[in-house]
């Protein structure tokens, strides 16, 4: 039997609602609690719980103009906790071998929202106004030029599947030959066209969002952002499986059958050589919308016979849309070392009408091995990503 290719997760860095370092966000998320606030500041009149960034995040006046945006300063923050981890990788490898996939959504769509609230309708953009902050590939470019980087460098945008898209993308570019190592993962932002975009869907709800409940009514939305180095080394927690589909069922309906999610989660077991039974942990997508927890409940039961005890991380932080996938890898190794499962926050009513899932609303500790951690975005554009810890932890030092 072929060895699995090695593929291993640094640490994380991580800011979130939660807070802006690893103690913190590891305590609300084991804990339950929610990092949302009540704000009309995209919605005036309109009130709504959103999962904001509170943390203190780098002064941007002195980079580059392309630069200046709310969203790279999320990175910056996270960048920051993994020094240690890219010097390793920079003294290790040619700058020519380290590559940066970025997972995005709004890029700095929220710096241009305040260029034209400046010029108004008809008047001209003001100098300071530069385009190229909210292009799609601006997070990469970034990173790559702070970190004066010369390898593969771009940008995925599939809705909120953006980010374990880049991990995955991250693991092919290892595998592939073309780098040695990969700074992955995804930052977004909250903006007026995010927020007022999903609430014309009538995707957004006015309270606390509730995954799985008979009560819940819509999404909570949230920004974050979420990097790890990513090398082919053993050892530590590896991404040991990854699945994409696109089912294109909808443009921002999930298929209702799920079976586009269940083949995600299949070619993630499969690529890791595991059973459905070898889950310790799920993180689910569970958005709090009607018709993506109904898909949801229904994948699950479809794939597992029993399924694992399982959470949705969103009723904490919101929805970070295309840093979501990232973040919640972040979650999974963050339960992984800490053998701790996150905690699922609802009122604790569930739906009769769809599959019942083994939903953790107390605190849990046991020691885990494999979790997986899956995103399903708007065009059925469905990411799962599966991981394992190679050792125990009271190996950890």
């Amino acid at each position: 039997m072929t060895a699995p290719f090695p593929c291993r997760l640094s640490r994380p860095g991580v800011v979130c609602s939660l807070g802006g370092d690893e103690a913190a966000i590891a305590h609300a998320l084991f804990a339950g609690e929610r990092g949302l606030t009540m704000s009309d500041l995209f919605t005036p009149g309109r009130p709504l719980p959103l999962g904001q960034v509170d943390a203190s995040l780098p002064d941007d006046r002195d980079w580059p103009t392309p630069h200046r945006s709310r969203n790279n300063r999320l990175l910056a923050h996270a960048l920051a906790q993994l020094e240690p981890e890219i010097a390793s990788a920079m003294a290790r490898w040619p700058s020519s071998r380290i590559g940066v996939v970025i997972g995005t959504s709004t890029s700095g769509i929220g710096e241009t929202e305040l260029a034209l609230a400046a010029s108004g309708r008809e008047g001209p953009l003001p100098a300071t106004f530069d385009y190229a902050r909210q292009e799609l590939g601006a997070p990469a470019r970034f990173i790559a030029e702070r970190l004066s980087l010369d390898g593969p460098c771009y940008a995925l945008s599939t809705a909120c599947s953006s980010s374990a898209r880049a991990l995955a993308s991250a693991r092919r570019l290892l595998k592939s030959g073309q780098c040695d190592a990969v700074i992955a993962g995804g930052a977004d932002s909250l903006c007026k066209l995010t927020v007022n975009g999903f609430s014309s869907l009538d995707a957004v709800s006015d309270r606390p969002s509730h995954p799985f409940s008979a009560h819940r009514d819509g999404i909570n939305l949230g920004e974050a952002a979420a990097l790890f180095v990513v090398t082919s080394e053993s050892g530590g927690i590896q991404l040991a499986g990854a699945g994409e589909s696109a089912d294109a069922h909808h443009i921002s309906a999930p298929r209702p059958d799920g079976s586009g999610a269940v083949d995600a989660m299949r070619q993630a077991l499969d690529m890791a050589g595991l059973a459905p039974g070898d889950i310790d942990y799920l993180n689910l997508h569970g958005t709090g919308t009607p018709l993506n927890d109904a898909m949801e409940s229904a994948a699950v039961t479809a794939l597992f016979p029993t399924p694992p005890a399982c959470s949705s991380t969103k009723a904490l932080t919101g929805h970070t849309l295309g840093a979501a996938g990232a973040l919640e890898a972040a979650f999974c190794w963050l339960a992984l070392t800490h053998a701790r499962l996150p905690r699922h926050v609802f009122d604790g009513d569930e739906d009769p009408d769809i599959a019942s899932l083994p939903l953790i609303t107390a605190p849990v500790e046991r020691p885990l091995r494999h979790a997986l951690s899956s995103s399903f975005a708007f065009g059925g554009s469905n990411a799962s990503l599966l991981l394992s810890r190679t050792d125990t932890p009271e190996d950890d030092s």
